[in-house]
């Protein structure tokens, strides 16, 4: 099988190591050309300079190519894994802060902030799939660009026929840490598990290796005991005792943690920090490692602490293109078009199922089970609310776009909706569509 040409679309986030190594050391997965594409020209050459340090430590026979060029970046590539952050990460700064002076959840993925972003990311990501239809339109297109949903659904509407797959990690980050701390291997299991992207519930988990479905047990020990959240960051280890109230009030299926700022909203602010957020960590954490990085390369210093490694994050996306290439049929819950994976919702919602992974693309499953009212509920509300962002996006509509705010499920009130919407207008400036 001839060696493959990738290009790394949003290539100065400090993912872009982790998700290269794990490819480069993939022994299913040949690279010939590897493409660093960033609209930052700044971010996209220290990442350059991290890259080509690791490739020349590994000894990887590999061709490294640097652009801002769109024609460059995507002309007979076969893989773009995207993964851009439109605005930065000093819009998700707002996105976070804006919502938290009201009293509503600041998050860079769920509630308004998740909106805010979801408004930029639209416009950037379809400007980026133009690009990719024009010059590589055979490319397959493995997104992890946020928020993945409505990401989906704009994606949908315009290039229908795109070879796009749309993944998110979160869930076996979930069964990572799951089974981890009560002692099962998660490579023996088969979940079932449905919803919207970071809006969803396991129905069951079964373990080939113990022969049963093992959810009900897990279920009983995260109730009584918790999970092991030892050497989990401060935010995270919260998230995690978070989660446990939910399955202490809502026992009878495992939920994904990010439920927490819908169902307890009030919570969520209250444990915030307003001054501080998710944005003002990772500024200090992962920004500033690459700064730091490259200032160790280019002076020949402490080499010996530069410590990039594969990561699950990338392990995921490259499984699927693994997948895709060797005809695997290999199993991931990915992010498509309902069309009757779960029977009781809405035909054209958005969700993230399980779906088998081969050299025609994605193949959903089907539930064959009515999901229950309450979570039905919970999603119906969500998709309209997704919906109606989508369509002010396309219509340039302020109503629609206030409409999906009011919906949003951690808004209390019209409001206070309309306030958050006017301010991110105002922030967001040319990020987003004009609305009349």
């Amino acid at each position: 099988m001839k060696k493959q040409v990738i290009t790394i679309a949003g290539a100065g986030s400090g993912y872009t190591p982790g998700i290269l190594l794990t490819m480069l050391n993939h022994e299913h997965f040949e690279v010939k050309e590897i493409r660093l594409y960033d609209d930052d020209s700044q971010k996209n050459s220290d990442m350059e300079i991290i890259i080509d340090y690791l490739l020349e430590k590994g000894n990887y026979d590999v061709s490294l190519i640097r652009t801002e060029n769109p024609k460059e970046a995507f002309t007979g590539a076969d893989f773009v894994f995207s993964q851009i952050r439109v605005g930065k990460i000093d819009m998700r700064e707002k996105d976070e802060k804006i919502p938290l002076k009201y009293g509503v959840v600041g998050q860079e993925t769920c509630g308004l902030g998740g909106f805010s972003y979801g408004m930029r990311s639209m416009k950037g990501f379809l400007e980026l799939v133009d690009s990719i239809q024009q010059y590589a339109p055979e490319a397959w297109i493995l997104n992890y660009t946020n928020p993945e949903t409505i990401i989906a659904e704009a994606v949908r509407r315009k290039y229908p026929e795109a070879k796009i797959i749309n993944a998110c990690d979160m869930t076996i980050i979930i069964e990572e840490v799951v089974s981890d701390s009560f002692g099962y291997n998660r490579e023996n299991w088969i979940p079932v598990y449905y919803g919207l992207n970071h809006f969803g519930w396991y129905d069951s988990i079964y373990d080939d290796d113990l022969g049963r479905d093992v959810m009900p047990e897990v279920i009983e020990r995260f109730r009584n005991e918790g999970l092991n959240v030892e050497g989990q960051e401060t935010s995270w280890a919260q998230t995690y005792q978070n989660m446990r109230l939910i399955v202490q009030n809502f026992p009878t299926h495992l939920p994904n943690n990010y439920l927490e700022y819908y169902l307890y909203p009030n919570l969520a602010v209250e444990q915030a920090d307003k001054e501080y957020t998710r944005a003002n960590m990772i500024m200090d954490g992962r920004l500033k490692k690459i700064k730091e990085t490259v200032k160790n390369i280019q002076n020949q210093e402490n080499l010996d602490q530069i410590n990039y490694e594969s990561s699950e994050h990338g392990q995921y996306i490259v499984d699927i293109a693994v997948s895709i290439l060797h005809n695997k049929n290999d199993r991931f819950m990915l992010i498509v078009p309902n069309k009757g994976s779960i029977p009781n919702l809405r035909e054209d919602a958005v969700v993230e199922v399980p779906c088998y992974v081969n050299a025609n693309g994605v193949e959903p499953i089907s539930l064959r089970f009515d999901i229950p009212d309450f979570h039905k509920g919970l999603m119906e509300a969500q998709v309209a609310s997704e919906k109606l962002l989508v369509d002010g996006f396309y219509e340039n509509s302020y109503q629609k776009v206030l409409e999906a705010f009011t919906l949003n499920q951690s808004v209390p009130n019209a409001d206070v909706a309309k306030k958050i919407l006017d301010e991110f207008i105002e922030v967001n400036g040319d990020h987003w569509v004009e609305l009349n």
